[in-house]
């Protein structure tokens, strides 16, 4: 199948497309940097920022499934999220496009952030709190959109790893127990879910 992910260059974005091509899949990658990205027969490298609807459109046209994966280290940039939303929901509606799109957001964002951990909650209330806050405002309007969206919610993220033994938790509950995931991980899912999606319109929670 051809898969497209958006914010593609390094972290879960890069982690996807090395999976993906492993598993034969042909890529349509999407980042302001695409040159970090080893070269593949199966690779299409589109050079542009997720934010842009063109750049959305193409990268995203003719593809069997849309990955959301862009991240960022700027602390100001705290609009990205929600601009992203923005422009992805105005790309698929001018395309008519109907496949999934799966996007990648964090563990407290919207409804999850009343079951964080003492710990998480005050990471996010000391260091993310305005990406947090637009991580919910970008949930919120996926979830409005005529999209077929997913909403992936990894906890704190490692290096560590591919093991394939994590969880995948589509309800909230008071016991919910979410800690550390590798960014492999969420790689491996986010892949799986692409090729056979069973949690659409579903908030997913993902931990080891």
């Amino acid at each position: 199948m051809r898969i497209a992910v958006i914010g593609s260059s390094a972290g879960i974005g890069l982690l996807t497309v090395l999976q993906a091509l492993e598993r034969g899949h042909e890529i349509s990658a999407l980042s302001r940097d695409t040159s970090l990205i080893p070269n593949h027969p199966s690779l299409t490298k589109i050079n542009g920022s997720a934010t842009s609807v063109s750049a959305l459109k193409l990268a995203i046209s003719d593809t069997d499934a849309v990955l959301i994966t862009t991240g960022t280290k700027n602390k100001k940039a705290v609009t990205l999220f929600s601009e992203i939303a923005k422009a992805i929901t105005q790309a698929t509606d001018e395309l008519n496009f109907t496949k999934p799109v799966i996007i990648v957001t964090g563990f407290g964002a919207g409804g999850s952030s009343n079951y964080l951990s003492f710990f998480m909650h005050m990471v996010i209330r000391l260091f993310l709190k305005d990406q947090y806050i637009d991580k919910t405002l970008m949930e919120e309007l996926i979830s409005k959109s005529a999209m077929k969206w997913e909403i992936v919610r990894p906890g704190m993220l490692t290096n560590g790893k591919l093991t394939k033994s994590y969880k995948s938790l589509p309800k909230l509950r008071k016991d919910m127990k979410i800690g550390k995931i590798s960014r492999s991980d969420v790689a491996h899912f986010l892949l799986t879910e692409a090729e056979n999606p069973k949690m659409l319109y579903e908030y997913v929670a993902l931990t080891n």
